[in-house]
């Protein structure tokens, strides 16, 4: 009798009585069909790993990723190099992956950085100028954040690139591995060429549909850093700025009033737009505006446009003071460098007395030298003894106070004042408590004890700061119009300018860059001047806007001469 089986337990098939051939069992065929879908399965799961990271966007208004359906073109262009290459891979390639995972950690850094930093401050980083600032912008946020936060922060920096790496050296391992099998190749290095070719499309022709999109390359961000870095740290970048403006002014419509300037932080044009905040701060600024009407006053509004959105509020000092227009370190540091005229010098030459307000300055300013104070009222000077607020412990009111008891209070000679508020920073809270005893303010006592714990008892909400900024803003209007009442017997003009918009964080996405400037007055000469030139009777700003910060000086300077419109 025959066999039926070999040694191995396969079956024979017979014919004759010779054996023809092993009958292979069909379980052969289908671990066949699925090992090869377990494979495609594996090179899918990896691709999918290597691309969400590279083309992810922000979940506004949070500092958390929001995965997208979007394309990535680095992994398309490695993809096909790696295909292109793959006959000369005799294997997974440990150093391959390994390089190539790290190089996926940095561009998932480059692109979180890109797509967080627009999303929450509505600018784009600048390595060379902004990584001075990240020391102090670091000790601001650890000193206002719960030291929970934190300290999970720092865990997470220190954790995310060993969970980053790990996932994306198998993903690359397994796409190099599904690239020696010929079908998966040619199916890979396809669908790679038809992306970047479909990427370039976008770009060229508006007729290709933009979604998904194939989003710009990270390595291009870190080129422009690269670039930009190279730039600046040889001096290349500090172009130079052309003439100086001519700031020659009499300033005779003034008469000898008072002047205070007030650069409110992060009042931008957002708390007029948008509805939410437009409603919240409605009684705020009814009240600022009976201040102004009960002190026999009048106000101006208009809008411009700030050089700068959600932080580096000194851009726009420098510009209005200067009269030129500073959108970036290079062109601060440069203009820093030269001896000029500023509006400050201007009222100097006038025979007003000069004076700064900087409650947030805790170190040498050489900013003050160029515009020429004979005074800078900085946070030691000001000595302030009362409860902490912020990173700056000082709050705009007792700033305020002090340098009027100090400089103001029967004084006859007028003064010129610049005042860049700090209570309206962000994180915008705690929000001090509006004191109306304004003698009080000046001692270590300045508020009861139930004001105190409601103030702090508001902590700061990181996925929603609308409400402290609403709130702050309130307190500065109140703020300012105190001040108006308390210095009813001065003739004093009032300038209320908005340095930037809140960060994108507040004001959200695309938001413009515009800033909201009032001038209260009891001069109607010098309120009409400023109607003729583009400003709206009240506190309602109204667009379209003025001027950029730069061009507000001459419009200015001009209604504060008593010069016919456009003469200057």
């Amino acid at each position: 009798m025959c066999p039926t089986s070999d040694a191995a337990g396969r079956p024979l098939v017979y014919a004759g009585g010779d054996v023809l051939h092993v009958r292979r069992p069909r379980i052969g065929f289908r671990h066949s069909i699925v090992s090869r879908l377990t494979s495609w399965a594996a090179a899918v799961a990896a691709v999918v790993v290597l691309n969400l990271p590279l083309a992810m966007a922000n979940r506004w208004p949070t500092p958390f990723p929001r995965l997208t359906g979007d394309l990535s073109a680095e992994l398309a262009a490695v993809v096909l190099v790696l295909a292109l290459a793959s006959r000369a891979v005799p294997g997974p390639g440990v150093r391959t992956t390994r390089g190539l995972a790290v190089l996926w950690v940095l561009l998932t850094y480059g692109r979180y950085a890109a797509a967080t930093a627009q999303s929450l401050w509505g600018r784009d980083i600048n390595l060379y100028w902004d990584m001075p600032h990240l020391p102090a912008v670091g000790a601001m946020l650890a000193y206002v954040i719960d030291p929970r936060v934190v300290a999970g922060l720092l865990a997470g920096l220190l954790l995310v690139p060993l969970l980053l790496y790990v996932p994306y050296r198998w993903a690359f391992a397994t796409v190099i591995e599904a690239l020696r099998a010929p079908g998966r190749r040619v199916v890979l290095a396809g669908a790679a060429a038809a992306v970047l070719v479909y990427g370039a499309g976008q770009r060229l022709d508006a007729r290709v549909p933009q979604r998904p999109a194939v989003v710009e390359p990270v390595t291009f961000v870190w080129a422009r850093q690269a670039r930009q870095y190279a730039i600046e740290a040889s001096g290349a970048g500090l172009e130079a700025l052309g003439p100086a403006p001519v700031i020659d002014t009499t300033l005779d419509a003034l008469g000898g009033a008072d002047v205070f300037l007030v650069f409110v932080e992060s009042y931008g044009a957002v708390s007029w737009d948008r509805p939410a905040f437009a409603a919240a701060l409605a009684p705020a600024r009814a009240r600022f505006a009976s201040d102004i009407r009960e002190t026999g006053r009048d106000v101006v509004s208009a809008f411009v446009e700030s050089p700068t959105f959600g932080g580096e509020s000194w851009l726009a000092h420098l510009s209005l003071l200067s009269g030129t227009e500073v959108r970036d370190g290079a062109t601060n540091v440069r203009l820093l460098a030269q001896d000029r005229d500023t509006m400050v010098t201007a009222f100097a030459r006038a025979g007003y007395r000069t004076i700064a307000i900087m409650p947030g300055l805790q170190q040498a300013w050489r900013e003050g030298a160029f515009y020429g104070f004979d005074v800078v009222y900085d946070a030691p000077r000001l000595a302030y003894a009362g409860p902490p607020f912020g990173w700056w412990d000082v709050t705009d009111q007792f700033a305020l106070a002090k340098v009027d008891r100090l400089e103001v209070a029967g004084r006859h000679a007028p003064v010129f004042v610049v005042f860049p508020t700090i209570s309206t920073h962000t994180p915008f809270t705690p929000t001090p408590p509006y004191q109306p005893d304004w003698a009080r303010v000046l001692t270590s006592s300045p508020y009861d004890a139930a004001a105190l714990d409601a103030a702090y008892g508001v902590p700061a909400d990181w996925l929603d700061l609308g409400p402290g900024f609403v709130q702050a803003l309130g307190y500065d209007f109140q703020t300012l119009g105190g001040y108006l009442r308390l210095r009813a017997d001065r003739d004093l003009v009032l300038i209320v300018l908005g340095d930037h918009q809140p960060p994108a964080l507040v004001s959200g996405e695309g938001a413009p860059w515009d800033v909201p400037v009032h001038v209260v007055a009891s001069r109607p000469a010098l309120l009409d001047a400023l109607v003729a030139r583009g400003f709206r009777r009240g506190l309602t700003p109204a667009r379209p806007v003025l001027s950029k910060m730069h061009a507000l000086l001459p419009t200015l300077l001009d209604a504060f001469d008593g010069r016919p419109p456009s003469t200057r």
